[in-house]
């Protein structure tokens, strides 16, 4: 598509502070993220309300990042054809409403279908309040508006769990989704007295661009989303979605890089900067997202923690989330290279991988918690770097294209993240009971051992069921502990890439992304 460059909302340097536009692109973006996460807590009493199965109701999960991922490229486009200040208007009206009827929602069909029109609108959220506060602010008040919004995204999809088991446990289910309507209220009254008006223009649209990214984007995250609960490439559904993804991205990026007029400007990864960035964050989306999405699962289901502690678990690592943020995007940033604070960012976050790995069945609250502290901090030291790099080149006039790609890259990574430790749970806990069952026998020593005290034996049916749910504990425990492990290699493994990506040379922070 034609280039134009805009700059709707710039501010010169010596424009004071608007802390109204910074608050308000935050709550817009809290609406986003927290919702990404608020749900989870609440599918067991959806699945109850509605009489539904379990595959069903991560219908209500699927819909939402299918429809957000396919929309969030086109945030550039849109912005251009309708204008930036009427998309994000638009967008927080029509989330709002979407979220009032999720709550209102008399069926699972409803419900699946309101949340696909949450995500459609949701998608513009994240990458236009990027965009907006980048132009907003003079360079030198950027690392202190960055760490500001960094407080709001990183922190509110690490406590989604905790506010929506509180929640849930307090009044109702529904009520996940009507705690978006104040929000959206009061992000809607700030942007629209302070947010200028910006001029349409008049953009071509590229259908078949459209449908090509649609077709490749929206089934990779379908196979993602639903792979594991339909057994992969065992599934007909799962084979179609892969052939379609591989085919329609294939062809997407084939005819992207051969016009000059796309729905997307895929030269922007023509910056080695925004590519390794890319890449980079895509990776620390599998290492941090995918262990917060099994630690409840392991806490809950495995040490028997009550749903509000398995919330309560989060706290400590959003705290430590949101100091780090606001110390990397109002201090360290603009005095250290980017480069060395998301290297230790990294280092932490596989150290949190690691040590939550070496935990037994016998860890206390703290013993989980602290993990998630160092955690925490390495999302800071992630998150506002990798956006300072990976931005350093994009002008002004690339930046809600740029930012609605690198939003699609983050999701995926947590997709992909989320649907590895998934299939690795399932798998590992057939393969280790198997190799534990082979090693207590009723005949085991160890086995007759261990029953003894309690009077019993493995010939018992007493005994025979108190070893199989040990069996199944410690399986259980050899697998999170093999993800875990997964995980902190796989953050690791991204310190490399950093050594291609340049220094940046304008001084304060550049968009964060989510």
């Amino acid at each position: 598509m034609t280039e134009v460059a805009t700059s709707p909302v710039s501010a010169s340097p010596a424009a004071p502070v608007r802390i109204t536009i910074v608050v308000a692109v935050v709550l817009s973006a809290v609406l986003e993220v927290l919702d990404s996460t608020i749900v989870n807590v609440a599918l067991p009493h959806i699945k109850s309300a509605f009489g539904a199965t379990t595959d069903q109701t991560t219908w209500i999960l699927t819909s939402y990042i299918v429809s957000a991922v396919v929309v969030m490229p086109l945030t550039g486009f849109m912005a251009r054809r309708i204008g930036r200040r009427r998309l994000i208007l638009t967008a927080i009206t029509g989330f709002a409403v979407f979220s009032a009827l999720c709550g209102l929602s008399w069926s699972l069909g409803t419900m699946v279908a309101f949340r696909m029109g949450q995500g459609m609108f949701g998608a513009f959220l994240i990458p236009l309040s990027q965009s907006i506060l980048f132009d907003a602010f003079p360079k030198e008040k950027r690392g202190q508006a960055m760490a500001m919004f960094g407080l709001g995204v990183v922190v509110a999809p690490v406590l989604g769990p905790t506010i929506g088991a509180i929640l849930t446990d307090t009044y109702s289910w529904r009520m996940v989704f009507f705690v978006n309507l104040p929000i959206a209220a009061l992000a809607l009254l700030m942007l629209g007295g302070e947010l200028p008006k910006d001029e349409p223009e008049n953009v071509r649209i590229d259908w078949a661009g459209l449908f090509l990214m649609a077709i490749g984007i929206g089934a990779l995250q379908f196979l993602l989303d639903q792979g594991e609960s339909k057994d992969w490439l065992s599934s007909r559904v799962i084979q179609v979605a892969a052939i379609a993804a591989a085919l329609g991205g294939l062809a997407f990026v084939i005819r992207g890089l051969g016009r000059s007029e796309t729905i997307v400007d895929l030269r922007l990864f023509a910056d080695r900067n925004f590519a390794a960035g890319n890449a980079i964050i895509a990776g620390f989306s599998v290492a941090m997202f995918g262990g917060i999405a099994i630690l409840p699962l392991f806490v809950q289901g495995l040490l028997g923690y009550p749903v509000i502690e398995a919330g309560y678990l989060f706290i400590p690592r959003g705290l430590a989330a949101g100091f780090s943020m606001v110390i990397t995007g109002a201090v360290l940033v603009n005095r250290f290279d980017p480069r060395m604070l998301a290297a230790l960012g990294l280092i932490l976050t596989a150290w949190s991988n690691f040590a939550t790995g070496a935990l037994n069945l016998d860890a206390s609250f703290w013993q989980l918690a602290w993990p998630g502290v160092i955690g925490g901090f390495g999302m800071g030291l992630v998150f506002v770097p990798m956006s300072t790099l990976a931005f350093d080149k994009i002008d002004s006039a690339r930046q809600n294209e740029a930012s609605g790609l690198y939003g699609v890259t983050r999701q995926l990574g947590s997709s992909i993240g989320i649907a590895i430790v998934g299939a690795m749970i399932v798998r590992g806990l057939a393969m280790d009971t198997a190799l534990l069952t082979q090693h207590v026998t009723p005949y085991s020593a160890a086995a007759q051992a261990y029953l003894a005290p309690l009077g019993l034996t493995p010939q018992s049916t007493e005994g025979a069921a108190i070893l199989s749910g040990e069996i199944a504990r410690q399986a259980a425990l050899m697998s999170y502990t093999r993800v875990f492990d997964m995980l902190g290699w796989v953050a690791a493994g991204l310190l490399p890439i950093l050594l291609v990506m340049r220094r940046p040379t304008q001084s304060g922070a550049a968009p964060l992304a989510h």
